[in-house]
């Protein structure tokens, strides 16, 4: 007996209901054609805070857990700008002394001259923004490679560092709003608002989206999927929140101290923001646009030099806020502000965190995953004792890694033919 299906004429065809089973197959399919995503990091993130938890049990204790976020900070707002940047197949290597010299005109401002902290703020945002026209200038309009015209930057940056610092000299940062930014805590009943907002924000657009697009008959994944997303958002902001507002102080009678570090908010809402223009504005499209084939995107009508110009400026700008979060957690700003290892870890945070190097592809979520990586190595492998050499060379390593997971990932899409 044969069944006959009759369509009538008109009827709009209606794509099949997703299962968890198509799901998780369409996704080890993108894995195996290269499209790894975070993977990598998160994996990563696993095994290293799996290992240090094992090997030193007080890794996981809440006064580290909240040492953790302070430690990365910067570098990790220093790594979503650069982001940016790497979308395009650039490079800033003068990220790290820019936000040195926007975090000594913050310490000039508001201790040397006396301004208020929102102007000297601000002065350091201007001067990170200024940088960044200089820098995107050179490369787009005179056409200087990105690696030279940065490399430059870093060599200039530090001697007007020095100048800024007269010579050597070590400026305080005493004041109350600046220095509250990386070593003061929310209250904790604001830290359980705050993660009632996220999950209800973030459900509201998980579960919007999937209406419209289930509307529209375009391909969504299965609600059950959905709803695991938002249960484990829900279960990781939650457990963080606890413990952060555990108590922390050896000596309550002294000082209290629990409460999610407000340095932690000012990073997700920066966060969301650059997301939302990455992913969810002409803008954003443009840029990975014109890392992806340049050419292309000037025949399709797309300003390159002006996104040229644009994204170095972000990256600086974002190099100033890092400047600001790393003098307000030493209380002062001294002439290896932006030095040392800042720069490095701050590149190798983006490209760990699944950035290519080759540009096209790249999440601001993936210097947050990057600069957690990079954190957890210091802080674990401090905990164990291991000198900063040894630190550099598994930082260096894990890096090697992750820009050789990239490389075998573009290698896989070209075969595949997915990219």
């Amino acid at each position: 007996m044969t069944t006959t299906v009759v369509k009538k004429e008109g009827a709009a065809a209606v794509a099949p209901a997703p299962t968890i089973g198509s799901h998780v197959r369409n996704y080890w399919g993108r894995v195996r054609g290269g499209d790894m995503g975070a993977l990598p990091a998160v994996a990563g993130l696993i095994v290293l805070c799996t290992v240090f938890s094992i090997l030193r049990p007080s890794f996981l204790s809440a006064v580290n857990f909240a040492n953790l976020f302070t430690q990365g900070a910067a570098v990790t707002l220093i790594a979503m700008g650069l982001v940016f940047v790497l979308l395009l197949g650039e490079i800033d290597l003068s990220a790290g002394f820019a936000s040195g010299v926007c975090a000594a005109v913050l310490a000039n401002v508001v201790t040397v001259l006396g301004y208020p902290w929102w102007v000297a703020v601000l002065a350091a945002i201007v001067t990170g923004v200024v940088i960044g026209l200089v820098l995107g200038y050179l490369v787009a309009k005179i056409g200087i490679p990105s690696f030279v015209v940065t490399l430059a930057g870093f060599l200039a940056f530090q001697g007007i560092v020095l100048m800024l610092m007269k010579e050597g000299a070590n400026i305080s940062v005493r004041d109350k709003v600046l220095v509250a930014i990386a070593n003061r805590n929310l209250p904790p009943a604001l830290g359980w608002a705050l993660v009632a907002v996220a999950v209800v924000g973030y459900a509201a657009l998980q579960l919007l989206r999937y209406r419209n697009r289930s509307a529209r008959g375009l391909a969504t994944d299965p609600i059950a999927v959905v709803f695991t997303r938002i249960a484990a958002l829900t279960v990781i902001l939650g457990v963080a929140v606890y413990v952060l507002n555990l108590e922390r102080s050896r000596n309550v009678l002294v000082v209290s101290l629990k409460g999610v570090p407000i340095v932690v908010p000012i990073i997700a809402v920066l966060l969301i923001a650059w997301t939302f223009v990455l992913q969810r504005t002409s803008y954003g499209r443009h840029i990975y646009a014109v890392g992806g084939n340049t050419e292309a995107a000037r025949r399709a009508g797309i300003n390159v030099d002006r996104i040229r110009i644009s994204v170095f400026v972000i990256c600086s700008a974002m190099a100033a806020v890092g400047g600001i979060v790393a003098a307000s957690r030493a209380n002062s700003v001294d002439p290896n502000t932006g030095g040392s290892n800042v720069l490095l870890y701050a590149v190798g945070a983006a490209v760990i965190g699944g950035t290519s190097l080759f540009g096209g592809k790249g999440r601001v979520l993936d210097a947050v995953l990057g600069g957690a990586v990079v954190a957890v190595i210091d802080n674990g492998m401090g905990l164990m004792g291991y000198s900063s050499g040894i630190k550099y060379v598994v930082t260096g390593v894990v890096l090697l890694l992750a820009a050789s997971v990239d490389a075998f990932s573009r290698r896989r899409s070209s075969a595949t033919g997915t990219r």
